[in-house]
């Protein structure tokens, strides 16, 4: 079964694992049933802002582990679970395309399950949690072309019945975060509207340069992991491929939930 979408989910706060408040939570809840209404993909591959490493990481074991990688949140949250199978021939399959594309080295943790970037989102999708699932890690002292090439050699899984998600934030400051009642900061909505726009034309060579073509991007990512999913997910689906918008929302007043759908031209 070959996909021909990948998927960019701006998973926001931890919060969106129990706020019923959160459009972006009915969302992905509806995942299924209105958003990707296709045959389950053979496995996951997900791209998660919150595993950070110097060489491309991928984790290799036989059951996903829930790692609740955030701190001072309500308990309940603490005991939360989602432990979908791995994926490790996944794994190695990663590891070979992109050694092939001309990635060095790329490590096997054999350890490391599912961090709240991949699980909260997942857990909402697929809470069946009977789908395979390999983590690919981000290089933050790396820039967006590198991960566009990241996602470029990765795209044969596709092919091989892949569902390949990258999950971070279209923007994503922590320090300037508002109140539950914030309107949208211009900043925020000019950075979030530039991102849709230049999307949406196929203007994906400003996406992997956004530092210089982004208005306030800096703003919107002070630290760029929350970023670098997207341009996997982007390369993944090729140069050709269309970009839609799937779901725009905002918390706190800075925080986008912006998600986007590739659709390769294949």
């Amino acid at each position: 079964m070959a996909i021909a979408e990948t998927f960019f989910i701006s998973h926001g706060s931890p919060t969106l694992s129990i706020d019923d408040s959160l459009p972006a939570r009915h969302f992905l809840k509806s995942w299924e049933q209105k958003v990707y209404q296709k045959e389950k993909p053979q496995a996951i591959l997900i791209i998660s802002a919150h595993w950070d490493t110097k060489l491309p990481s991928v984790n290799v074991v036989d059951r996903n582990d829930t790692i609740h990688d955030f701190y001072g949140f309500p308990k309940q949250m603490y005991e939360l679970r989602y432990t979908p199978p791995g994926a490790p021939r996944l794994a190695k399959r990663v590891k070979e395309l992109l050694m092939g594309s001309g990635f060095d080295e790329v490590v096997e943790d054999k350890k490391r399950g599912v961090d709240h970037g991949a699980w909260v989102p997942l857990m909402l999708m697929y809470p069946e949690a009977d789908i395979p699932v390999c983590q690919l890690s981000v290089q933050s002292d790396r820039d967006g072309t590198y991960h566009y090439n990241m996602g470029k050699a990765l795209a044969p899984l596709r092919q091989e019945g892949v569902l390949i998600i990258g999950s971070g934030s279209a923007t994503h400051n922590l320090r300037a975060l508002g109140s539950s009642d914030s309107s949208v900061a211009p900043w925020a909505q000019q950075f979030d509207t530039w991102l849709k726009d230049s999307l949406v034309e196929g203007r994906y060579e400003d996406v992997n340069h956004y530092e210089v073509k982004a208005p306030h991007a800096k703003k919107a990512h002070p630290w760029p992991e929350h970023f670098f999913p997207l341009h996997v997910a982007m390369g993944a689906a090729g140069d050709s491929s269309e970009a839609k918008l799937i779901h725009q929302s905002w918390s706190l007043g800075t925080l986008s939930y912006s998600s986007y759908q590739f659709t390769a031209a294949d």
